[in-house]
């Protein structure tokens, strides 16, 4: 028998995504966002409160980078998350990690991280409801360690983390239980 628990935010797993922008004086500013989602073939949306230093970082570049944050950099992930850059002026530079300009969009990729996506802004969306930014991905970069033998990104090497807001956790990503577009394919079989 399910037990009401109330308002929960109730979907599992999350994401942890490292959103990177330039301020108007090519300073780095990262943000730790759990909620974002990829939401076509080339885009993301990312749901980020106006007035965020983010936000408004990617207002002015018009253009960022999303991270996935990994097992190995779980700290500073969610530093990134806690600390804010309208507070704390030089929060970047406390982690001690490296960003260079993306050769594709005008913000910083954080060198830790494993895979990133370089996006340029293409809206922002604010409804009664939501705030978004919506974002076109014009490439994505991997680390050769993470990487299978085709060329793609190995869920069991990246170790991506997952945020669950049922316990505040991080967990990792990493065994594979079955096949996509296969798993259940025998059921469109049955008459």
């Amino acid at each position: 028998m399910k037990k009401d628990l109330g308002l929960v935010q109730a979907v599992y797993p999350m994401p942890v995504l490292m959103v990177a922008a330039y301020d108007e004086n090519d300073k780095v500013n990262v943000m730790n966002v759990a909620w974002g989602q990829i939401c076509d073939d080339d885009k993301i949306i990312l749901f980020i409160g106006e007035g965020k230093r983010t936000w408004l970082n990617i207002k002015a570049s018009r253009a960022f980078t999303v991270a996935l944050a990994d097992k190995a950099h779980m700290d500073v992930a969610d530093y990134f998350g806690i600390a804010s850059g309208n507070k704390i002026n030089d929060k970047f530079e406390r982690t001690g990690y490296h960003a260079v300009k993306s050769d594709k969009v005008n913000a910083p990729i954080i060198e830790e991280f494993p895979v990133v996506m370089e996006c340029e802004l293409l809206e922002f969306l604010h409804t009664d409801y939501v705030d978004g930014i919506v974002g076109k991905i014009v490439n994505v970069k991997a680390e050769e360690a993470i990487l299978s033998e085709n060329g793609k990104v190995d869920p069991e090497k990246l170790n991506a983390l997952m945020f669950d807001q049922f316990q505040n956790g991080y967990y990792v990503t990493g065994e594979k239980v079955g096949k996509a577009w296969n798993a259940g394919a025998a059921l469109m079989k049955k008459s």
